[in-house]
């Protein structure tokens, strides 16, 4: 038998790839948060009537249903409704009505849309148990501060 040589595979030499880094986009900047008559009204509603742990997210840059995002608690049922009448009063009288009001029998976890904003007024164990705020994670916090 006749053995055939092979030939030896060429080496083509290719140029290393070299990794670039990625390149994220900047966020854009939004512009400065000016409170509206109406959901501010609704946070000195929920701080009227000693709402814990009042948050503002800013939801323009993660999603298009609503635009700013309220978020308290209330130590008991009482309190949580509340809460709740005060916002819904306070904002009437800035001429704005709920589109739709969820939960205020129960009291666990009342929601309120406006449209523009929703609030939410949560018991401390269903605060912690639905976590908004970690859900929310990506919308930045509006702060208090005038």
């Amino acid at each position: 038998m006749a053995t055939t040589k092979r030939k030896p595979a060429s080496k083509t030499t290719r140029p290393r790839r070299t990794r670039l880094p990625k390149i994220e986009s900047p966020k854009p900047a939004l512009p400065a948060v000016e409170p509206s008559a109406t959901w501010w009204a609704a946070v000195r509603a929920m701080q009227d009537k000693k709402g814990e742990d009042v948050k503002i997210l800013d939801l323009r840059p993660v999603t298009s249903f609503a635009d700013f995002m309220l978020i308290c608690s209330g130590g008991n049922p009482k309190q949580i409704q509340a809460i709740a009448g005060e916002v819904q009063r306070q904002v009437e009288q800035e001429g704005e009505r709920p589109n739709s009001v969820e939960g205020f029998k129960n009291a666990e976890w009342i929601l309120m849309d406006y449209g523009d904003f929703v609030v939410n007024v949560f018991s401390n164990a269903a605060r912690n148990y639905y976590e908004l705020e970690r859900l929310w994670r990506d919308a930045p916090e509006v702060s208090l501060l005038p």
